[in-house]
């Protein structure tokens, strides 16, 4: 029985993760694996049972990519949420573009080009975003004070931190700490 794999656009969390297997065990296909962006199952699923599984993760939020190239981005995507926001940025010891690279087995040039013309931004500019967002959480989380956040995402100074956060969001890191309304944006809407 040959593995059939499916890719899945706006998984962020362990929880698209569970949404995503719940989905395709509720559908009877028997699931291999289930990562972010893509589950693997194990024989090819029918076209009804595809169909089924389509429209259920659709109303999860979590649309079927067929698209070569989008699959290609929604990878890119995964990689930088997976190593941002759930591993420590301090410990990395490659740049993304090497790590885009490896992972993806592609140039970089070539999944830089692709990124931008689908996504209309760069791949940096979506990395900052991400390592933002991460700052924002760690904020909103008040465990960790700037400078350690500065260190466990990466950044050579508090300075540097702040004046990317500022550049983005139009806040210092202590006025945004200081609001009642913290402004996060979902992972799946940068």
């Amino acid at each position: 029985m040959q593995n059939f794999e499916l890719h899945i656009k706006n998984m962020v969390c362990p929880r698209c993760i569970k949404a995503v297997r719940a989905v395709l065990e509720r559908e009877g296909l028997s699931v291999q694996d289930v990562q972010l962006g893509k589950a693997v199952l194990n024989g090819q699923p029918d076209s009804e049972q595809l169909q089924a599984v389509a429209a259920a993760l659709e109303q999860e939020g979590l649309p079927l990519v067929d698209d070569r190239k989008q699959q290609l981005v929604e990878a890119v995507k995964n990689i930088i949420i997976a190593t941002i926001h759930h591993s420590p940025l301090n410990e990395m010891r490659e740049n993304f573009s090497t790590l885009l690279s490896r992972q993806l087995h592609k140039d970089y040039h070539y999944l830089s080009s692709l990124f931008s013309e689908i996504e209309q931004l760069t791949i940096e500019q979506y990395i900052i975003q991400q390592k933002i967002e991460r700052v924002k959480e760690l904020l909103v989380y008040d465990e960790l004070n700037l400078s350690e956040i500065a260190y466990q995402l990466g950044y050579s100074s508090v300075a540097h931190l702040s004046g990317q956060f500022k550049k983005v969001t139009g806040l210092t890191p202590s006025r945004f700490k200081q609001m009642k309304e913290h402004r996060r944006r979902p992972l799946d809407a940068i």
